[in-house]
């Protein structure tokens, strides 16, 4: 949602927001950055806080802590308004005579939404273990969550929370939508999510050699065409158990 606001603030498809004219580094940070006789400001900085601002006032009240996920939803919207603000990069437009960066006009700009949802996978692999604590306050009861474990850091407010563990998905489940990892195709030599060793789930896997007929020898023909043999190769292919 932030995302989403802040690009349609910078185009202009709203009428109650626009470019950001402060022109100062991303929020996370406490520090400017000064232009000089190489580049100056220009172009439309995109102003993130609009949009974190709109996702604040949209989700949040839809949030009251009355229940255990509501308290962890709360927290989870709060890192991808984080997520977003520390996406924040300086873009840049080369100006001089036939292409050249004589001099350059800069902005800051959200970084893609690819690159956002990469940096969200990375802290959902290390979201934090919470536990559910009850209150009862004036309002009725309420809840709020604290890690599991005392060892470890308390989570911040960029990092993704949870309090309830993930399926396996290992096995056929419809009521978690689950259609189980028996007869996926894994990599026996991989030690990745694709390898057999995690995604059979330790029942091991069966091997089997198929035979492919293959384009090999490829000539390209002047002018202009490319010419192939066609070629039978043997491969092993591994499914799970």
């Amino acid at each position: 949602m932030v995302h989403a606001v802040t690009r349609s603030c910078s185009r202009g498809d709203l009428l109650t927001c626009g470019c950001d004219g402060r022109h100062r580094g991303p929020r996370n940070h406490n520090y400017d950055i000064t232009p000089n006789e190489t580049w100056k400001w220009g172009g439309c900085s995109e102003d993130v806080m609009s949009g974190v601002k709109f996702s604040r006032s949209f989700l949040n009240p839809g949030e009251d802590n009355r229940n255990a996920r509501s308290a962890m939803n709360r927290h989870n919207n709060e890192a991808g308004r984080q997520a977003v603000i520390n996406s924040v990069e300086l873009a840049c437009k080369c100006h001089g005579i036939s292409g050249t960066c004589e001099f350059k006009t800069c902005w800051w700009q959200q970084t893609s939404f690819r690159k956002l949802g990469d940096n969200l996978k990375v802290r959902y692999d290390s979201a934090k273990e919470m536990v559910v604590i009850p209150q009862v306050t004036t309002r009725g009861s309420e809840y709020s969550l604290k890690p599991k474990y005392k060892m470890f850091k308390k989570p911040t407010k960029s990092d993704l929370v949870y309090y309830e563990t993930s399926p396996t998905y290992c096995d056929y489940d419809p009521d978690n939508g689950s259609f189980g990892t028996t007869g996926r195709v894994c990599n026996a030599s991989s030690h990745a999510i694709d390898g057999c060793e995690l995604m059979c789930c330790q029942r091991g896997y069966r091997t089997q050699r198929v035979e492919r007929i293959e384009r090999c020898d490829c000539q390209f023909i002047w002018c202009c065409e490319v010419v192939c043999k066609q070629c039978k190769r043997e491969y092993d292919v591994h499914t799970c158990k």
